[in-house]
């Protein structure tokens, strides 16, 4: 079974940890530098995640700085640890950066997605993936099988013990926009039927009656985290960047877009028979 944490967050998580510290000490970057012996270079780095190994000498040093107690010092030390670790998804760098979405995923307590184009990720059956993949020509055959093989790890997280909540909003385009033939689309549908039976997972398809809507800007994706000093984080991509967001402001968009979507779209149960019924029109 994989690890269900995430190096980037548990380094995130310690490097708000130290800086919180050091800011309580009424210390700056400099002062605790020089108290520490932790060059300030360093110090620096940890302080924003950017330093993915951190020297056991360094923490204690600056604990013993901080003042801090018994407990702390331990979880500080277990957050260094668990932060030098790879994560599943650091074998398909060709596909992932170190610090991409499933780096994020693979901690949170609550995905929502809206998705306006195909059917979103966690939802994609493997012949679906690879006609999304083919259909943009510009992928190698060998290419497209690692995308495929790396998305379906990515699902992993919705089938583990403890999985996160998702939520998706899918835009009846992405339905009616076929990938891979008949026969790939209607194994598709039975999969998204099939996943919105489950307990932790809602479908909601936003049908072209709906009109124009609040996320008619594009595709994006919400991630909260069940640790409260772990900051909700929004996910959205163009054809040449990612951009992630963690703003109090900008999540507040993200969130009031989110939820107008979902108040326009389908119940669950409404879903489930417009995805059946568009199933079943491919069979015409």
């Amino acid at each position: 079974m994989k690890r269900s944490f995430s190096p980037t967050i548990r380094r995130r998580r310690l490097a708000r940890i130290l800086r919180d510290l050091r800011e309580e000490s009424g210390d700056t970057l400099d002062t605790a530098a020089k108290k520490s012996g932790v060059p300030r270079a360093t110090l620096g780095k940890m302080e924003t995640a950017s330093l993915k190994r951190i020297r056991s000498a360094h923490l204690d040093a600056l604990a013993k700085l901080y003042e801090v107690d018994k407990s702390a010092w331990e979880s500080m030390h277990q957050l260094a640890k668990d932060a030098s670790e790879l994560g599943w998804w650091s074998k398909y760098k060709d596909v992932f950066s170190a610090t991409g979405l499933p780096s994020f995923e693979v901690e949170a307590s609550f995905i929502r997605v809206y998705e306006a184009q195909v059917v979103p990720g966690l939802l994609q059956t493997p012949s679906y993936t690879r006609a999304v993949f083919l259909g943009t020509n510009a992928y190698s055959e060998e290419r497209i099988q690692r995308h495929v093989q790396a998305r379906m790890e990515r699902q992993e997280i919705l089938d583990r013990l403890y999985p996160p909540e998702y939520a998706a909003i899918i835009d009846e385009v992405a339905l009616r926009r076929h990938a891979g033939g008949t026969i790939v689309m209607q194994e598709q549908f039975q999969h998204l039927i099939h996943m919105a039976t489950r307990p932790n997972i809602a479908i909601q398809v936003l049908p072209f009656s709906a009109g124009m809507h609040a996320a008619n800007l594009g595709s994006f994706q919400i991630m909260e985290f069940p640790e409260p000093s772990d900051p909700t984080i929004g996910y959205a991509e163009t054809p040449t960047s990612t951009l992630y967001v963690e703003g109090p402001d900008e999540i507040r968009r993200y969130d009031a877009m989110w939820r107008e979507a979902s108040s326009a779209a389908l119940t669950v149960a409404q879903t489930i028979d417009f995805v059946r019924d568009v199933s079943e029109s491919l069979e015409d």
